[in-house]
């Protein structure tokens, strides 16, 4: 089966029935749909009845079926059964790897796949090889500044959900903005989550955007809100998993005196973040996890996504890891086209290539640092790069 989890409204709906347009017989299933739902009850197998055009193997579409109690063992009697006369393709807004606990395992009967909000390399067009990009991640030619830079700056005002981001108007994104978290966790997150507190699960993603670009202190958030500090951490990992934010964690690894605990939270809705340097941090964010679990869907690796800090509160925003080896820092700087003091001694310690992004700009530099150099660049560009 192919599994396909992202966050609400990225268009996992419409690119399953694009996909199912290349089979002669499909059948799309949405357990949100009381219709659909009632059939699944009085006949599991469902699917069965579907009307054929030929005798080609049909295409079945599960949307949202993680909100059934039992999907997980539902899924492997489906797939032990019928795999060989059928293809499945399982869509959904929540963790479809994590979100059910216990049950049966789904391992070896399925590949995981994710659909974000757009990117700059998506809307760039760019097509970038992965293995070109691995071997000089540095590489860089100026193209298309005007497009790319328009679309960029969208990114920043609209976010990259489809809805507001195609609309461009702030009217249409700040209608879309105000109903979609709320309804996230006032409807999905109540319903399926165990969480009795929904007024203050509310509270605490407001609190996000603020320290969104700094370590998110657990223990300070939940002296705010007067809650345990594994309530807040419940909260997290519960907004996590349905799409509402990521996280990345600190790296360690040949750092001396580096942290070790507290991760960094970021939105996948950047326009919420008033802070302009936060905001095009965030965005940067967006762009590289979008790149990482994507090289991981594909079989690319083992890629990771961490910040660094020590105690001396020296940070580098960014280091992408392969296997648990550095393989690039990155740093954004809003308007800084000085590779910063902190970011050469890092790239020293780990001894891997480095990135300097800037929000605007219309060239680049290259800035060697002892063994390594150091790509200055705007954001827009070098990001539309990624595979």
């Amino acid at each position: 089966m192919v599994f396909l989890a992202g966050p609400r409204q990225t268009g996992k709906t419409t690119l399953s029935k694009i996909i199912s347009h290349s089979f002669t017989n499909s059948l799309y299933f949405n357990w949100d749909i009381l219709a659909d739902r009632e059939r699944f009850i009085n006949n599991p197998v469902f699917f069965e009845e579907i009307e054929r055009k030929d005798t080609s193997n049909p295409f079945v579409i599960f949307d949202e079926l993680h909100k059934y109690k039992d999907w997980k063992n539902y899924l492997k009697g489906v797939y032990d059964a019928f795999s060989e006369n059928y293809h499945f393709l399982v869509t959904g807004s929540g963790r479809l790897d994590l979100y059910q606990k216990g049950g049966d395992s789904l391992a070896g009967r399925y590949y995981l796949f994710h659909l974000w909000p757009f990117t700059i390399a998506e809307l760039g067009e760019r097509n970038t090889s992965f293995q070109d990009f691995i071997s000089n991640p540095l590489d860089l030619s100026i193209n298309d500044t005007k497009r790319l830079s328009e679309i960029w700056n969208n990114l920043a005002s609209f976010s990259g959900f489809p809805e507001p981001y195609l609309k461009k108007k702030e009217t249409s994104y700040r209608r879309w903005s105000t109903t979609y978290s709320r309804q996230l966790i006032r409807e999905d997150i109540r319903e399926l989550s165990e969480i009795k507190s929904i007024g203050e699960v509310e509270t605490l993603f407001t609190l996000i955007p603020a320290r969104v670009g700094s370590p998110f202190s657990i223990p300070s958030v939940s002296s705010l809100l007067k809650v345990s500090y594994n309530s807040v951490n419940t909260w997290l990992n519960v907004l996590e998993k349905f799409f509402l934010i990521f996280t990345i964690s600190p790296w360690s690894l040949k750092i001396p005196r580096s942290i070790h605990k507290e991760r960094k939270v970021y939105l996948w809705n950047s326009p919420l973040i008033k802070d302009e340097s936060a905001r095009f941090e965030n965005m940067v964010a967006i762009e590289l996890w979008r790149a990482v679990t994507n090289w991981n869907d594909l079989g690319y690796g083992n890629f990771s996504l961490h910040y660094i800090k020590n105690k001396e509160k020296e940070e580098v925003d960014f280091l992408i890891a392969n296997d648990n080896e550095p393989l690039l820092l990155v740093e954004a700087k809003l308007n800084e086209t000085r590779p910063s003091n902190v970011l050469r001694k890092f790239q020293k310690l780990l001894n891997v290539p480095a990135a300097q992004l800037t929000f605007g700009g219309t060239g680049f530099k290259l800035i060697q640092n002892a063994d390594n150099k150091i790509l200055v660049a705007p954001a827009y560009q070098w990001l539309s790069t990624l595979p």
